[in-house]
């Protein structure tokens, strides 16, 4: 698998004899990459990998560390760890800002918007939009107080109506920032007052923000939002922020019968460079000895302007990056490090046992279909 490991925050030691399959931690298991690679303990090193980008081994010296480390974003983190959603919010905006001054317009941001305990498609879908949408509205009063105009697009009437009820309060006292929806610039419904009714006018606020953050869509609802976006004057300086829509998994449903078709990716999705992306995954494989079953978790990360990470979490829930690229890991690649850091990719290169648990598939369609798409900013 050494073919497939880009760029190691920690080294490119033999990370498969570094970690022990069993009995360790992935707190301890990274202590012994440390001290099995001593030649990264002090100045960062710059690795070349395959792809021809340029990872950064970052020290593990705390004297070498601090502001000046912290301070590179391009440099990525090598660990993360936020203490709340307020600091995932503020480092979240800061990434966005940094794209901004870069001269980036199309944006994505996703994270959990609730613990990564609750999925948001098996529990109450006002649970993960409520909470969304308070992350949105606190993102929103953080990008007003750097002097943006701030516009939060909800998918439609309904919505919108249902948000200025509950968030009333909070609408009111966050200066700069207005809630609209996708449909405001068509004619009113004659039939909202049946459905609970509409929120007020947003159609001539939408007109004057210079930042649009988009929130809540459906996979169908994705169409209303590329409809919103391509209706702005043509060479404007407005920003479009994707926020937590989720949309890895709705790229998925793209091209199925009564879905939008894949074009959608190809031509428009794939504009959008993701300015800050925390996704977990959860994992576990089993082994002929004890405890038989080894749980493992990870994230893939990139904070811009830093790189894509591959983030293994730790005993203490620390996210220390094993990891990292220019480029954006596929689904089987983010494994597949994750696995070898584990020590847990012990089958024989090439060997059935390897392809039986690999599988057949390692990536998704919108992954493979590289030479399908108008642009390549969403790999970025």
């Amino acid at each position: 698998m050494s073919s497939m490991i880009r760029g190691s925050c920690l080294g490119r030691g033999n990370l498969r004899q570094a970690f022990s399959p069993v009995g360790v931690g992935a707190t301890a298991a990274l202590r012994v990459v440390r001290a099995a690679n001593p030649q990264h303990q002090g100045q960062p090193t710059r690795l070349g990998n395959e792809r021809g980008f340029t990872a950064v081994v970052r020290s593990t010296d705390e004297s070498t560390t601090g502001v000046a480390a912290t301070s590179d974003k391009r440099a990525g983190r090598m660990t993360y760890k936020p203490l709340s959603y307020g600091e995932m919010v503020n480092d979240a905006v800061d990434a966005v800002s940094n794209a901004i001054n870069d001269g980036l317009k199309l944006l994505e941001v996703e994270f959990p918007a609730l613990p990564t305990n609750i999925d948001a498609y098996k529990g109450a879908s006002d649970l993960f939009i409520d909470s969304n949408t308070q992350l949105a509205l606190a993102a929103a009063k953080r990008l007003s107080a750097r002097g943006r105009k701030v516009h939060i697009v909800l998918p439609d009437g309904g919505e919108h109506a249902r948000t200025c009820r509950i968030f009333k309060n909070s609408i009111q006292l966050a200066e700069g920032v207005t809630v609209g929806h996708l449909l405001e610039g068509n004619a009113p419904n004659p039939l909202a007052g049946l459905f609970g009714g509409s929120g007020p006018a947003s159609k001539e606020a939408g007109e004057k923000a210079d930042t649009y953050i988009f929130i809540n869509a459906t996979c169908v609802e994705l169409l209303n939002v590329r409809t919103y976006i391509e209706k702005m004057p043509a060479g404007s300086d407005k920003v479009m922020i994707l926020w937590n829509l989720e949309l890895d998994s709705l790229r998925g449903d793209l091209g199925l019968p009564a879905f939008p078709p894949k074009d959608l990716q190809y031509q428009f999705l794939c504009r959008f460079r993701p300015a800050f992306y925390l996704r977990p995954r959860d994992y576990s494989k089993s082994v002929p000895v004890p405890p038989f079953i080894i749980n493992y978790s990870g994230a893939l990360f990139r904070e811009y302007p830093g790189p894509w990470q591959v983030m293994l979490k730790q005993d203490g829930g620390e996210y220390a990056c094993i990891a990292e690229d220019r480029a954006r890991y596929n689904l089987g690649e983010f494994k597949e490090e994750l696995t070898v850091a584990m020590g847990l990719a012990t089958e024989a290169e090439g060997s059935t046992m390897q392809f039986l648990r690999r599988g057949v598939k390692t990536s998704t369609w919108y992954e493979d279909d590289y030479e399908q798409e108008k642009f390549h900013e969403w790999r970025l």
